[in-house]
């Protein structure tokens, strides 16, 4: 079993999802010879809570992953890691893996060149839910976007080098089953990108933002407090050849990215292991990338919550494609059906179903997923829910939002105060009780939040420390330029 995972990974920025100008040849490849999800999203658009969730086949709210700065440290529930080598598969990972600490007992004990939260805590500041101060950090990365090298570069550089050096000195003579996890850290910010990479795209080639322009912006409450936030306003707009820059260099870290996979790739088809190799390729959550007038994530619009999701291996069909609703817990019982573990009695409660059987064409005639968001730049909890036609985002405290994908797959037009739609808001807001309470839930995790605040040193602490900077260190060897 060979796990793939990047970071921020736009889902439409694939050539084999449609997209005219990102140029991604291996991942293109890696769906010829499987199935691409078209539908498939993360738990939670950030970070940390992405990763829990990934790692527990469980819903954020269900293991306290609220932020990040609620690492996982393996206490609140078991991984699918556990379920391995508690079953005597041997499990690898390589590169990022935005746990606590790597002396936790997370279910991955041979953990190469990890990437963790920040001194174990990670950003405190993205626990304050009320009162919140604007933050440049978004702006900054589009103004230093361009070629370069950076810390990240070096990183999953080292980390393509390290899955082949496994792959071609560890896999010899193995007649049981085994599982790598290689985690990349681009295309997250910053963004910047080698030349040889830039070089591939022409900055009149690069396509605009979804609803960019500020007379484009969706005029919803939520997105425009959270806006607000993140300082981006009409005022601090930046230049239509700024934005065009900033989305060369993602395109660029994209096809880098891109070149780091294909690199793995290579090397498990040198190994004779690739026909009899399950393969997963994902991202923890997506990047806005100017849509919406947002750059980041943390928002339910597909750009942050879809993520890219690619199987193949024995038995999966060639050249897939499935629009059944899918989301990063389908991964635990993936990855645990694939290397011959099956179920565990105590993981039978798990919200995930396995993907294998979908990518068969097994699917069923009605799936809902689920996403939520608790952190930075929100004062109140979002919740998202989304079948094969509609996605429908709940706000604690504001007005709900309703899509119609199949006519709108670029979300522009919210039907939620329609009243032709009323029987579908409905229909949605029942299934997100039998989820979990909206109120509730958003009360539990500021109360969490809180007492963590308090734990630190308190508000004013924290206020006055300011938030991290926007993306965690590479291991300290991969800093230095």
């Amino acid at each position: 079993m060979l796990v793939l995972m990047s970071d921020e990974h736009n889902a439409r920025m694939l050539g084999s999802s449609g997209h005219s100008i990102v140029q991604t040849p291996h991942l293109d490849a890696l769906a010829e010879r499987g199935v691409r999800f078209s539908a498939a999203y993360c738990n939670s658009p950030i970070c940390v809570p992405s990763r829990a969730s990934f790692a527990t086949g469980r819903y954020v709210h269900q293991i306290g992953a609220w932020d990040n700065a609620a690492p996982y440290t393996g206490s609140s529930s078991r991984s699918w890691g556990h379920c391995l080598t508690n079953s005597g598969i041997p499990v690898t990972t390589i590169g990022k893996l935005h746990y606590r600490d790597s002396s936790d007992d997370v279910g991955f004990p041979d953990q190469r060149i990890p990437m963790h939260v920040m001194d174990g805590k990670g950003d405190l500041f993205g626990c304050l839910r009320h009162d919140m101060a604007p933050t440049r950090f978004q702006l900054e990365h589009i103004d230093e976007a361009g070629p370069g090298d950076s810390e990240y570069l070096r990183y999953d550089t080292a980390i393509a080098r390290e899955a082949v050096r496994w792959l071609h000195e560890e896999t010899g003579g193995r007649t049981t089953p085994w599982c790598l996890f290689v985690s990349f850290t681009t295309p997250h910010f910053p963004l910047i990108a080698p030349s040889r990479h830039i070089d591939r795209y022409r900055l009149e080639d690069i396509d605009m933002p979804i609803a960019g322009m500020p007379d484009e912006w969706p005029q919803h409450a939520a997105v425009n407090d959270f806006r607000r936030l993140r300082v981006q306003t009409v005022s601090e707009m930046r230049s239509e050849e700024a934005v065009r820059v900033a989305r060369r260099a993602y395109y660029a870290m994209c096809s880098f990215l891109d070149e780091q996979i294909g690199q793995v790739l290579e090397a498990l088809e040198a190994s004779g292991l690739s026909d009899s190799t399950r393969v997963v390729y994902t991202s923890d959550h997506g990047e806005t990338l100017g849509d919406y007038g947002l750059w980041g994530k943390s928002v339910m619009y597909d750009s942050a919550s879809a993520v890219p999701m690619i199987v193949s291996g024995p038995d999966v069909p060639s050249a897939g494609v499935s629009d059944c609703p899918v989301s990063l817990v389908d991964l635990f019982p993936s990855i645990t059906t694939a290397t011959g573990v099956g179920a565990c009695a105590e993981d039978d409660d798990l919200p995930g179903s396995e993907l294998w059987s979908i990518a068969a064409g097994h699917e069923p005639d009605e799936r809902l997923v689920f996403s939520e968001y608790h952190a930075m730049g929100s004062s109140s909890a979002s919740y998202m829910l989304r079948d094969r036609q509609f996605k429908f985002v709940d706000h604690v405290g504001y007005l709900p939002q309703l899509f119609d994908l199949s006519s709108d797959p670029t979300e522009l037009i919210n039907l939620a105060e329609d009243p032709g739609y009323v029987g579908t808001v409905q229909f949605f807001e029942r299934a997100l009780q039998a989820i979990c309470d909206p109120g509730v839930t958003d009360a539990a995790a500021k109360a969490d939040q809180a007492r963590l605040i308090a734990e630190n040193g308190g508000e004013d602490l924290i206020r006055k420390v300011g938030p991290q900077i926007n993306f965690t260190r590479a291991p300290v060897e991969f800093r230095a330029g």
